[in-house]
């Protein structure tokens, strides 16, 4: 066959040709700094992947349904479970949610099971849903192994097949012990209690999986990609080891983990994390010897991050959610939650429900995904992506090892240390603006007010009651846009909403750039901004200014044209209103403009977060 002809009219370029192009096309410029991403992970990413950068990469001679099962454990579909998590005590209006869920494409449905304490309960909550063709997860309870028995009870009360029974339960000590400071029944306590849950469930509901590692806990505190997966890793072979140890047989064990990550808004990373998930596992659980490979094939719940979800423009988090979920279902997630759209500030609704639920179903029915068997299969850059991922993940899981497994490292305080120095970090990238949350510290909706749209303050996660204990150090699980959106609703609260005029002057390009940079600053504090066409005197703009009665004027023009206007400016508003501002750095002439009265210089490196806050107490009332 001659099927290379098209091909040899475009030969081969090398690498070290591409490379030679892309430095003249730097002219100078350092390579690494303007084009290898430095990623929060610890590892680089490079600007461009080829063929020969999977040279090496072992599991890529596998095929999907193949051990590791990085590429997925179906050989014909990626069908996943469209799961609705329902977070409503109310046992009726749970129901009421849940049937309309089901009758709308959902096949698995979480409930928080903490008010079921009795048959009657149980009844009330699964009224008119078939066990046996839809799946049945019990997120929170106060009592699982009760909760369990109820289920059973109820199962074999209406006549249902319980081998034919399918879901989980939430059950998490290491989950209970970070949001509390204890293991619930201490730790030896709550390995029982897994052993008991796992060889009951076994007996009754075998394909029941009693056990979940939250690593979406990890995610929601602030940790990145690799700490999720490592840390998860760890905790899932902590639990294997030591259940093993007290008599489980490890394939039991195994089979009844369910892995949960939070799914972020970082598109090809996270399905590069869950695919990595399935090949640490693998490399984990082989270490047992296994005598079924049933043991290999993890079982991962996907969870959209209710991390990078805001208050402020809250129809952004649909886009969130949709990219979150699209990467879950290209990575081969067994089943996934699309929370609903405003769950940051209320309980969801219908409407909220409705969404997030067809935002699978389009996904399914109208985009395919569930046809293909792992459609980032050959992709240099995924291939890659997912290789670093488990090489620093791995890396993770082996330091925990050293420090004597997950309790002992939750006991020292490394995990909890090793998140909050991350979280850090990217709490000074949104403070700083080097990563934008859309509306909220970046291009806010200046007419949208949400105070009174707030209902409830809600994290997402249920969990069993008790009190705090100091046998762990908690681990705080919130949102990355909280701290501007106390701005802006502090803002709204006060009496007084603050004005920001912009006086803008000179290079027209420069005054708007430099004023549409301002108001936006201003902007995300809620604050008013009236903008300005261009004046054509600093004495125009100083009279119009105070004509406005603004508690803030921003000079906005070019940094040439500022020594024109800055002195009359200053010499017109000082002590008038209650800031001057000049938008940008002039770095040579920044203690000459103080001196005339400039108080604050806003520019890219600006901590806006700190600035307005400083701000906030200086104009709110």
């Amino acid at each position: 066959m001659e099927d290379n002809k098209l091909f040899s009219e475009f030969p081969p370029i090398s690498t070290e040709k591409w490379e030679e192009v892309i430095n003249k096309d730097l002219k100078g410029a350092d390579y690494d700094k303007k084009l290898v991403w430095k990623t929060i992970e610890g590892f680089n990413v490079k600007p461009y992947y080829r063929a020969e950068d999977l040279e090496g990469l072992e599991y890529l001679d596998s095929n999907p349904a193949q051990k590791p099962y990085t590429r997925g454990k179906k050989a014909d579909n990626n069908v996943w479970d469209i799961r609705q998590d329902i977070r409503c005590h109310d046992l009726k209006q749970a129901n009421a949610y849940a049937l309309d869920a089901v009758k709308r494409g959902a096949n698995s449905i979480g409930f928080c099971a903490k008010e079921v304490a009795s048959l009657s309960d149980m009844e009330l909550l699964l009224q008119g849903i078939n066990p046996e063709e839809v799946k049945i997860n019990f997120t929170c309870t106060r009592d699982t192994m009760g909760v369990l028995k109820l289920f059973v009870q109820y199962l074999k009360a209406k006549g249902y097949n319980t081998q034919k029974v399918a879901g989980s339960c939430g059950w998490d000590m290491f989950h209970h012990a970070l949001k509390h400071g204890a293991f619930k029944k201490g730790e030896e306590g709550d390995l029982a209690a897994a052993k008991a849950l796992i060889e009951y469930a076994k007996e009754e509901l075998p394909l029941f999986r009693t056990i979940t590692i939250h690593g979406s806990q990890l995610h929601d505190a602030g940790s990145n990609i690799v700490q999720e997966l490592g840390f998860s890793m760890a905790a899932a072979n902590e639990l294997i080891a030591r259940l093993t140890e007290m008599g489980c047989k490890m394939e039991h064990v195994a089979s009844s983990i369910q892995l949960t990550f939070a799914t972020g808004s970082n598109y090809f990373m996270e399905i590069a994390k869950i695919r990595a998930a399935r090949l640490l596992w693998s490399k984990i659980v082989e270490q047992y010897n296994p005598q079924c490979d049933c043991a290999y094939k993890i079982f991962i719940h996907a969870t959209s991050s209710q991390w990078n979800k805001s208050v402020f423009d809250p129809y952004v988090n649909m886009l969130r959610t949709t990219t979150e979920t699209m990467s879950a279902a290209i990575a081969g997630a067994d089943s996934i939650s699309t929370i609903p759209f405003d769950n940051a500030y209320k309980p969801a609704d219908d409407f909220g429900y409705r969404i997030a639920r067809n935002q699978q179903l389009l996904l399914k029915e109208e985009s395919y995904m569930d046809k293909i068997v792992d459609p980032a299969a050959g992709s240099y850059y995924i291939e890659n992506l997912t290789n670093s991922i488990a090489q620093y993940a791995w890396d993770i899981f082996v330091t925990v090892e050293s420090k004597g497994g997950y309790c002992q490292a939750l006991r020292q305080g490394y995990v909890q240390d090793e998140v909050e120095k991350t979280a850090q970090k990217r709490d000074m990238d949104i403070a700083t603006r080097r990563t934008t949350i859309l509306g909220t510290n970046q291009y806010p909706n200046q007419q949208e007010t949400m105070s009174q749209k707030i209902q409830q303050a809600t994290d997402g996660h249920c969990c069993c009651c008790c009190e705090h204990g100091n046998e762990v150090r908690t681990l705080r699980q919130y949102r990355g846009a909280e701290a501007f959106e106390q701005l802006r609703l502090a803002t709204e609260h006060s009496s007084h909403r603050p004005k920001v005029f912009l006086l803008t002057y000179g290079n027209l390009a420069m005054r708007k750039a430099r004023s549409g940079f301002a108001s936006n600053f201003f902007g995300v504090a809620g604050y008013e901004i009236i903008d300005n066409a261009g004046f054509k005197t600093a004495e125009e703009g100083v009279q119009a200014a105070l004509k406005s009665q603004a508690d803030v004027v921003v000079m906005c023009s070019s940094d040439d044209e500022y020594a024109e206007i800055a002195q009359a400016v200053c010499q017109g508003l000082k002590g008038k209103v209650k800031s001057i501002v000049l938008a940008g750095y002039p770095k040579e002439q920044v203690e000459m403009y103080k001196s005339l009265g400039v108080d604050e210089f806003i520019h890219v490196k600006t901590n806006a977060l700190e600035c307005l806050t400083q701000y906030n107490a200086l104009l709110l009332k």
